[in-house]
């Protein structure tokens, strides 16, 4: 069978087929708005480990996530941070994608700078077991007040 576009004959809309618009991708199959991929993939995601390729050498793994952002519990404001990963791993190293989809997953969430930094910190901590961890989130200015918070586990080897 051949594709071939709706022209807005008798399968099309007779909106579509008076003004010539074409269909909105993002309307499901009954014309109601299906939930945008990006905001499933956040939702559905699950931090993943991957074997370390070296794990007996010390070395450090540095990854800056510039787009964070989560809600002020108060307001309900957006904050903005740069968030700073510094870590030595042992046995475990994070998968890139599912760590972007996890601070994403961030930006609906209210909670405190120091609550936002200590999570990522535990849950990070928990998946690799790290010989040492520091993340520090260094977040915009608001109310006149800059805030930046680091928090560590562990004792950072020489590398």
């Amino acid at each position: 069978m051949e594709d071939t576009p709706n022209t807005g004959g008798a399968a099309g809309s007779s909106t579509e087929a008076s003004t010539g618009a074409q269909p909105d991708p993002a309307d499901g199959p009954a014309g109601g708005r299906a939930e945008p991929y990006g905001t499933v993939a956040i939702r559905e995601n699950k931090l993943e480990k991957w074997p370390n390729p070296e794990p007996g050498r010390s070395y450090l793994v540095s990854m800056d996530l510039p787009e964070f952002t989560c809600l002020c519990p108060r307001s309900g404001f957006p904050d903005f941070a740069l968030i700073k990963i510094r870590y030595q791993p042992r046995d475990w190293i994070v998968e890139l994608k599912s760590l972007k989809l996890y601070i994403n997953g961030y930006r609906d969430r209210a909670l405190s700078h120091e609550a936002a930094a200590n999570q990522i910190l535990d849950d990070l901590v928990s998946l690799l077991e790290p010989r040492w961890m520091r993340v520090t989130a260094d977040f915009n200015v608001r109310g006149n007040i800059k805030t930046v918070i680091r928090t560590e586990h562990g004792v950072r080897e020489r590398t």
